[in-house]
């Protein structure tokens, strides 16, 4: 099993909303606390693109063209992290991926596909 699953994607209208997770089930939860996640994807024929983190004090960082529409939060009792997305638009489309540095290893899942029809 994976370090990190994620879920949440889909095809979705122009100016939809979509709410990505990102769960880490076999992390111990006094390392889960402590860790940074970040969400990057990767459009079609297009390097991987930071889109957002959130660090374990709950600080976030947004890539300019999601700021104000996308929000990522973490629930540490579920060891999981959110990416809530909303005005969605077709440059968003690609496969998103969670990650996160422990262990003394860089993990991804496996990605999840969103599709943002015009």
């Amino acid at each position: 099993q994976r370090q990190l699953v994620e879920s949440g994607g889909g095809l979705v209208h122009g100016g939809g909303s979509l709410t990505l997770s990102c769960k880490a089930p076999r992390m111990i939860t006094s390392v889960y606390n402590t860790k940074t996640f970040t969400w990057y994807r990767q459009a079609p024929g297009k390097e991987r693109e930071l889109v957002a983190s959130i660090s374990s004090d709950r600080s976030t960082n947004y890539a300019d063209v999601v700021k104000d529409r996308f929000t990522i939060s973490r629930d540490n009792s579920r060891k999981t992290v959110y990416l809530q997305m909303k005005d969605l638009n077709a440059d968003d489309t690609g496969v998103y991926y969670c990650n996160v540095n422990a262990y003394e290893t860089d993990y991804w899942g496996q990605g999840t596909q969103v599709t943002v029809s015009a």
